[in-house]
């Protein structure tokens, strides 16, 4: 089992990019995100770590300071924690964290706060710059809060302000020679430790010697641990942190504060590496002397909710606790951890319809303990643990094993944080919607069906098209399992901790979502360069109920379309148009403006799209035949203009028959043709049998049969159920060379491969049975096909059509 990083130390967020502060992996020194750490003694590993002094230890243990050095985040840990603060009962806690949080720390005893939360620091003038401090319910830190509140003790963070630690990135601070320095000796005192012990993984050393252990004396395991930290850092100094000075000054002069107050009577919990700094002597003018000239930022702080998914995470906002959700079993049974923890896995497994039995948990708990005594641990971890699964559980399957390690050992626990905890106006907007629209953030992801006829699901659909436009990436636009009607629409949701930060960000944009995002988009509109993008945004707009921007949006695309000269781009822009006037039509939005730009662009590409498909590469034409595919698509929904399916039947008629017009373009526009009922099948036919004479070139015949029959467009059911076509490919194919074979055969296995495997089958036995004993198609008939029109059977169906379609009539929609 991977135990946590080892300090308290934020994780530092700079937009875009989500980075980690950089720190000793250690009991203690500074890592991204507060990771539990205090310790049980270790058991006979202390004595072979380089000679401790003993002066740390004899320092915990006297009548001063009680100083308690943790490892964030781990169960053993708080509950030492905890022990020691009810032997001793100080007046005071000090805890390492920001100290511009202290108003916040009331909060924590709230009824509505329940971890995994974190504390959320960003720059007022940049949101986007942020921190975040994470507590689990195992975390000591958090242990030390609650413990405070509800013994009315004071309690108080002493670490570097946050003011500070946002600010690190500017050039005075942290770059240059200190991160030079920084790189050379960067030790991890838990693996020096480990090392020292005997073990080369400090992971299995810190839960055998930690985790794993109890002491009758809780204050012993925070000697030792103090006593192995003084000795690493005679040794290594600061570690290679060199930052770690100037956080430790500060906390120095916080204590000194705390002692004036309140004498003696206090206790500090803080990364156990930092120990032996604040025990040593030093004059507060030298400590006040390494915080002078700190670069500062305006700072605000509140409370947010935090995820076990987010403490497993190693980088960005992540704590790189591996297993958050069997800390979290082990704090929370602190008798027979293993017992509950196999009836977890088995009510878990047997939820997912596996055979699970109380002998199979019995056999798992045995096992567990009989791996742990073999390997010599004082109690079955999580690995031993995982390895009884896996054998008795999960029959040797990693499958069913994955299943646990995702939904028990590290889970989906999803934080709360009480109303009245400070957030920017956007935030209590957003709240107020999930509320009232009964649309509830969860940590674990989930598909989400809308109909928008429903007036609650067609507002959850504005709210979430308006926090995609301000980059608030909840919830993920899907294909849908059911109807592909422009009333539905199906969404991913999942809510991570870090769009708190993008909701801090979108704040500058207004105080509601429906403002902030009509003033984004109105930016965005003015800003956009490239037509495509503004007739994005304008489908953005009417997707989200946005008609404030809709003017501005408007303006910028008719004057973008009428510079724009570039057929590819308007061919580009043309179907985010035609779905626009679509979804306005459903959600009765006045569209009007939006046509007439759309109708202008259509006729634009009817006369610039031939010329433009003329002398293309074989990318080139692969890309132009996606604009043709869009706009064929585009034009079907605009439906106003009642000269524009004429004008197209002809452009394309023009495409299929011009030779200086690549095959893949030539054979999509047929199928298209084809597909409208432009084209008969004879001449369909004809075309094909020209595409593929003998005097066209292999690669150009393979690219005209790709853009006839390939891809998406159904065009494998077209040769099942045409002989005469598949007839031609057949022949053709058989009679290109073994060189040309060669070299087409890429593209025919691209075209053919995308056909369902039972359309590819059926394909199979045609070619194999050989053409038909007679030309007719329709005497000789198909497999599985009559051989003419059975009306009565067909009439049998009609009942069912006219029940569905005239569902469909009742509200208004295509059939």
């Amino acid at each position: 089992m991977t135990a946590p990083q080892a300090e308290i130390a934020p994780v530092r967020v700079t937009a875009p990019q989500v980075a980690g502060e950089g720190a000793p992996q250690e009991a203690g020194g500074p890592t991204p995100t507060p990771t539990t750490t205090t310790a049980v003694a270790p058991a006979g590993a202390a004595p072979s770590v380089a000679a401790p002094s003993g002066a740390a230890g004899s320092a915990v243990r006297a009548s001063g300071p009680l100083y308690l050095g943790v490892r964030h985040h781990g169960p053993g840990s708080a509950r030492a924690v905890r022990g020691a603060l009810e032997a001793r009962r100080p007046a005071v806690v000090l805890i390492e964290g920001p100290p511009e949080a202290d108003a916040l720390l009331p909060l924590a005893a709230d009824d509505g706060m329940r971890p995994p939360v974190a504390l959320l620091a960003h720059a007022v003038d940049d949101p986007g710059r942020a921190a975040f401090w994470p507590f689990a319910d195992f975390s000591p830190e958090w242990v030390a809060i609650r413990w405070a509140l509800d013994h009315g003790a004071a309690v108080r963070f002493i670490d570097l302000p946050a003011a500070h630690t946002l600010a690190a990135t500017d050039p005075t601070w942290g770059d240059g020679e200190e991160d030079e320095a920084d790189q050379g000796v960067r030790i991890d005192p838990i693996a020096e430790l480990a090392r020292a012990a005997g073990y080369d993984d400090p992971e299995r050393w810190w839960e055998d010697v930690v985790e794993l252990r109890g002491a009758a004396d809780p204050v012993t395991p925070f000697e030792a641990l103090a006593d192995a930290m003084d000795a690493l850092r005679e040794t290594y100094g600061h570690g290679g942190h060199a930052r770690d000075l100037v956080r430790e000054a500060y906390m120095r002069i916080q204590l000194r504060a705390a002692r004036k107050e309140f004498g003696d009577d206090v206790a500090v919990v803080c990364g156990a590496w930092h120990v032996p700094a604040l025990i040593r002597r030093t004059t507060a003018t030298a400590d006040r002397a390494l915080l002078k000239g700190l670069p500062k930022v305006k700072t605000e702080m509140t409370w947010v909710p935090w995820t076990h998914r987010r403490l497993a995470r190693r980088s960005g906002y992540g704590a790189g606790i591996d297993a958050p959700g069997w800390y979290g079993h082990l704090f929370a049974a602190p008798d027979r951890p293993i017992e509950r923890w196999m009836t977890k896995v088995a009510g878990l497994l047997r939820a997912e319809d596996t055979m699970v039995s109380s002998a199979h948990v019995i056999e798992a708990v045995r096992l567990a303990e009989t791996l742990a005594a073999m390997r010599g641990r004082p109690l079955a971890g999580l690995g031993e643990t995982t390895d009884a699964v896996r054998a008795v559980m999960c029959d040797g399957s990693d499958i069913r094993l994955d299943l646990v390690r995702d939904r028990l050992v590290v889970g989906d626990v999803l934080g709360e944080v009480p109303a009245a905890a400070p957030a920017v106006p956007l935030q209590r907007d957003l709240a107020r919607l999930q509320r009232s629209l009964r649309l509830r953030p969860e940590a674990q992801e989930r598909e989400l069906e809308l109909d928008l006829r429903k007036e609650n699901d067609a507002a959850r659909s504005r709210m979430l098209h308006r926090l995609g436009l301000l980059g608030i990436g909840w919830g993920t636009p899907v294909a849908g399992r059911g109807s592909t009607g422009t009333f539905r629409e199906s969404w991913r949701l999942r809510w991570e901790p870090e769009l708190h930060v993008r909701v801090a960000e979108a704040g500058v944009w207004g105080t509601t979502v429906e403002s902030a995002a009509t003033a984004k988009a109105e930016a965005r509109a003015l800003e956009a360069t490239a037509l495509a993008d503004v007739t994005a945004l304008a489908e953005q707009c009417l997707l989200g109920g946005l008609g404030g921007a809709l003017p501005v949006v408007m303006t910028a695309l008719a004057d973008r379309a009428a510079l724009d000269t570039d057929v590819a781009h308007l061919a580009q822009a043309l179907p985010a148009l035609a779905r626009s006037l679509r979804y306005g039509d459903v959600r009765a939005t006045d569209t009007a403006a939006l046509g007439e730009v759309a109708a202008g662009l259509a006729e634009r590409i009817c006369v610039g799209l031939p010329p433009a498909c003329t002398g293309l590469d074989t990318d080139a034409a692969v890309e132009m035949r996606g604009h043709l595919d869009g706009v064929h698509g585009a034009l079907q929904l605009l439906t106003d203009n009642a000269g524009l399916p004429g004008r197209w039947a002809g452009v394309l008629r023009g495409l299929a028959a011009r030779d200086s017009v690549p095959g893949t373009i030539r054979g999509r526009a047929a199928r298209l043709l084809l597909d409208e009922g432009g084209l008969d099948e004879d001449e369909a036919a004809r075309l094909m049998s020209l595409a593929l004479s003998p005097g066209t070139p292999p690669a150009d015949a393979a690219a005209w049969i790709e853009g006839f029959v390939g891809g998406a467009s159904g065009g494998g059911m077209l040769l099942v159920h045409d002989e005469r076509l598949l007839g031609l490919v057949d022949t053709w194919l058989t009679g290109v060379t073994a060189d040309a074979f060669t070299d087409v055969l890429p593209l025919l296995r691209r075209t053919f491969s995308a056909y369902e495997p039972g359309v590819r089958r059926t394909l199979g036995e045609l070619v194999a049975r050989g053409p038909s004993a007679t030309a007719d198609r329709a005497e000789a008939g198909l497999p599985g096909f009559g051989s003419g029109l059975d009306e009565e059977r067909a009439d049998g169906v009609l009942p069912v059509l006219t029940l569905i379609l005239g569902d469909i009539d009742m509200v208004g929609v295509d059939r």
